[in-house]
């Protein structure tokens, strides 16, 4: 059931919400949090598919926040707000409403959503593109415990984790870091296998990828080796390759599916490590909902850490021989 509303107010879609689920039967009871999505017109689609499609794991309250800029100061004095409130079959599992702001409502846009949330739940915000400067900062941001940005989508992917590491406050997260929860799962485990200790890491993938980056900085930060960024075609990451005292341990994805596990002593394995589209993403972001330490921990380990250029190579000491570092327990890859 699709219920339109021009010029309205968020008194007037709460009781759109209500007449919704009187229409259908269904009891205002069963979600479990809020999910805010702060986007553009052209991203609005695709971010809403995926938002509903993650709902049917975590039954939520969807509020997608469409700002809508002013092209001339007559049109920002022409301050507006339409709504589109779906229930039932039309959102999923849960309630959607579809927020699209005019003029100078955008600079409000907290005032509207803050009583639509959901009474004593938890409340996400994701930024799909033009993601704050400061999410914990921002007036949405402020009202959430967790705050979702990505970093792939910006025009210097790179630069924007330098950005996200000056600004960091618990309760962020990035869908960059979310890319590689099965890379991390999958090393390891790889490791766990083994009892050699780790001496050096090559991370192949594509330039300018924050996925790839973020994967280095955790495996220097917790291996405390000098890691290598490589560059490939990609698609996105493509290989890391570790020299331990036992021998290479390496997964090579060249197709972005299918990986070659290969240990040193043991046969090559086929594993499944497909990349993910963002619904799956936003899912597993969903799933907790408290801070990331280790998420924290590798950004603020720093990307120019990483490239350092002066011979020293990520977390080893300049101009001495890296010492060789005990391989991660599969904790260690757990977010």
């Amino acid at each position: 059931m699709k219920i339109d509303l021009t010029e309205t107010t968020s008194s007037k879609i709460n009781k759109a919400l209500v007449q919704g689920r009187r229409a259908i039967g269904s009891p205002a009871i069963g979600m479990v949090l809020t999910l805010v999505v702060v986007t553009d017109e052209e991203n609005a689609y695709d971010a809403l598919r995926a938002a509903s499609d993650a709902s049917r794991e975590h039954p939520s309250r969807l509020l997608v926040v469409v700002k809508r800029p002013s092209r001339s100061p007559r049109d920002r004095a022409n301050a507006r707000l339409d709504a589109e409130v779906r229930v039932g079959e039309d959102a999923g599992i849960g309630e959607t409403v579809v927020l699209r702001l005019y003029g100078e409502v955008i600079d409000h846009a907290q005032s509207v959503v803050l009583p639509l949330l959901l009474a004593d739940a938890p409340v996400v915000v994701w930024w799909p593109v033009n993601a704050p400067a400061n999410p914990a900062k921002d007036p949405l941001g402020s009202l959430a415990q967790r705050r979702v940005t990505d970093s792939y989508a910006t025009e210097g992917p790179v630069e924007e984790l330098r950005k996200r590491a000056a600004v960091y406050t618990p309760g962020d997260t990035d869908l960059a870091w979310s890319r590689i929860t099965p890379w991390r799962s999958m090393l390891a485990a790889a490791l766990d296998q083994v009892t050699c200790d780790v001496t050096s890491v090559e991370v192949e993938g594509e330039e300018e990828n924050p996925s790839c980056e973020l994967l280095a900085m955790w495996l220097a930060e917790r291996l405390g080796v000098p890691v290598r960024r490589a560059v490939s075609k990609g698609p996105g990451l493509t290989a890391v390759r570790m020299e331990t005292t036992c021998g290479p341990v390496s997964i090579d994805r060249a197709n972005g599916s299918l990986a070659t596990l290969s240990i040193e002593g043991q046969p090559d394995r086929a594993v499944a490590l497909n990349r993910r589209d963002t619904a799956e993403l936003i899912a597993e972001e969903l799933r907790r909902l408290d801070p990331d330490e280790t998420y924290a921990a590798t950004l603020h380990f720093g990307v120019d850490r990483l490239h350092e250029s002066d011979g020293e190579g990520a977390g080893g000491a300049k101009g001495a021989e890296p010492a060789a570092k005990k391989a991660p327990a599969k904790k260690a890859a757990a977010k």
